[in-house]
């Protein structure tokens, strides 16, 4: 498998870690960089709607993004949170960014410890509320 030879910016780590340790984030949005040499932090938030989430994965555009999603389990447990990671590459963007998004995932997933999920959205119907809470509750009782 070739290399892309992306780097994740240091800044990508530690806003990684202010979401999983710190719960400083809801969620999170990662870029390449300009030159497409690294992976960078474009935003990150504390807005608790999963809508607003949504509304921040454009049409056109692939992305990344790191989302520490909450759901309640069944049996009255209470509340249990997953952090997901999102590949977004919608059908629409163009083909060379889908495949430099495409083989520079990797860098981005091995440096990430700690997420539960991966969710791979052309479209949002795959990245919809409903389709993560079953990907991501039903791997609950298998770990």
């Amino acid at each position: 498998m070739s290399r892309s030879g992306v780097a994740v910016a240091d800044e990508s780590l530690t806003a990684f870690n202010d979401l999983k340790l710190g719960k400083k984030y809801k969620f999170i949005l990662f870029s390449l960089n300009d030159s497409k040499t690294e992976i960078i932090v474009e935003s990150t938030s504390t807005d608790q709607d999963y809508d607003s989430f949504l509304e921040k994965l454009p049409e056109n555009e692939c992305k990344y993004a790191v989302y520490d999603f909450e759901y309640e389990i069944g049996g009255g447990e209470g509340k249990r949170s997953k952090i997901v990671f999102f590949t977004w590459s919608p059908d629409t963007a163009p083909v060379r960014a889908k495949m430099v998004y495409a083989s520079s995932k990797d860098s981005l997933r091995r440096a990430l410890n700690g997420v539960a999920a991966d969710i791979q959205g052309t479209d949002f119907s795959e990245v919809a509320y409903d389709t993560v809470l079953e990907k991501v509750s039903r791997g609950a009782g298998s770990h």
